[in-house]
């Protein structure tokens, strides 16, 4: 239920850090990745081991200790994250949040994100009902920051009211249905995926690099949404997402013809796949021999492909097209000229030269540029967490029409 997804916890010093333990073994039980970063305080109540064996993973603490990888530590779970936990909340990092306070582990990787943060405080009544406390999470209401509500009942201290951490069942059912929200319900979403082959003769064929990895993200993020997907892919050695309809095509009009059969009735055509530009001008039945003479050599006539995207960019009346760009050089003036070009709403722009950018790589460096001008780059982050972005931005599109 929660697979794939990076679940940050952040543990700070309360007697319901014990529940904390709880949510995690939940949290790992629905397939999540999760990661957890103690305050000092917090090691009083519950010990690092008991975290480290449940989410299996190593507990963050100090932010200057030893790194256990070349990562700069807080950057890396910040940007990691698709979404911070900060279960029990106790009013003293309410307040340094909403001060922007950071001199801690868990402080500074709360600045640094940007996932959604979710606290759940827990703490004496009559303290939650300080109208410091008050306002300060009133404070971050208005900058989107989520709150679980406490309940009411026999705290630690002894006072009877309102502080009480939510029941760990009920944090863990927040989190699916914030992570998982069906936001693009009747919504038809086509996503093209991977690259196009054309044949040369019956044993050769020219293709390229695409693994289909972005495309079938979207997909995948896009049916998690409660989308209506079909992804039109090309060959790939990827497992297609459940409750998508998968239709395979081989060369370029293949994809061509596979979208038009389904363009007319869809709300959203997110380009992602690579199909080739060019394919052979004849097709030899036969295998084309290599011939003998060291200088001789063999020359394929290539003319164009349809061109995709062009051809939707035409035809499109209130539908939302996304396209991708990825190039070696003057990235975004060529992504400019192809979202012009294309009638995109946007584009998602790459530099595939770059290390753990572009083909066959699970991350991807990009700039995303509407069709107002309006661009915004965006650092190197998973495949999967770049599905989301990209989403994101096509649900405003939607509720702006």
């Amino acid at each position: 239920m929660l697979k794939n997804k990076n679940i940050l916890v952040g543990v700070t010093g309360g007697i319901a850090a014990y529940k904390a333990v709880d949510v995690v073994s939940r949290l790992k039980k629905m397939n999540a990745n999760v990661d957890v970063i103690m305050t000092k305080n917090a090691k009083n109540f519950v010990g690092p081991t008991t975290f480290q064996s449940i989410s299996q993973n190593y507990v963050s603490i100090d932010m200057f200790e030893e790194p256990k990888s070349w990562d700069i530590e807080h950057i890396a779970l910040a940007d990691k994250a698709d979404m911070v936990l900060v279960a029990p909340a106790t009013g003293n990092i309410i307040g340094k949040i909403a001060n922007g306070i950071a001199d801690d582990m868990l402080t500074t990787v709360i600045m640094a994100t940007r996932a959604k943060v979710v606290f759940a405080p827990a703490m004496n009544s009559h303290m939650y009902a300080n109208p410091i406390v008050q306002e300060n999470i009133e404070k971050l209401k208005g900058l989107n920051y989520e709150f679980i509500e406490p309940g009411t009942g026999m705290l630690a201290c002894g006072y009877l009211g309102k502080g009480r951490m939510a029941e760990p069942a009920d944090i863990v059912q927040y989190i699916l249905d914030s992570l998982n929200k069906k936001t693009l319900i009747n919504k038809k979403i086509i996503v093209t995926a991977g690259p196009t082959i054309e044949p040369l003769d019956p044993v050769r064929y020219m293709t390229n690099y695409s693994s289909g990895k972005m495309g079938y993200a979207i997909a995948e993020e896009a049916s998690n949404r409660g989308g209506d997907v079909v992804l039109v892919t090309g060959p790939t050695n990827l497992q297609p997402p459940s409750n998508v309809k998968v239709v395979n095509i081989n060369t370029t009009m293949e994809m061509l013809k596979a979208v038009e059969e389904y363009f007319n009735d869809s709300d959203v055509l997110i380009k992602a796949a690579a199909p080739l530009d060019y394919k052979p001008e004849k097709f030899s039945k036969e295998k084309i021999k290599k011939k003998t003479g060291e200088d001789d050599i063999l020359e394929i006539k290539y003319i164009r492909n349809p061109d995709i995207a062009a051809s939707f960019g035409k035809k499109k009346e209130n539908q939302i097209m996304v396209g991708f760009a990825a190039e070696t050089e003057n990235v975004e003036k060529h992504a400019r000229e192809k979202l012009e070009k294309k009638n995109f709403d946007f584009i998602v722009a790459n530099d595939v030269s770059k290390e753990d950018a572009g083909f066959r790589t699970d991350t991807n460096i990009v700039t995303i540029i509407d069709n107002k001008g309006c661009s915004e780059e965006y650092p190197l982050m998973s495949k999967e967490k770049l599905s989301k972005v990209i989403l994101d931005k096509v649900e405003k599109l939607i509720e702006a029409r």
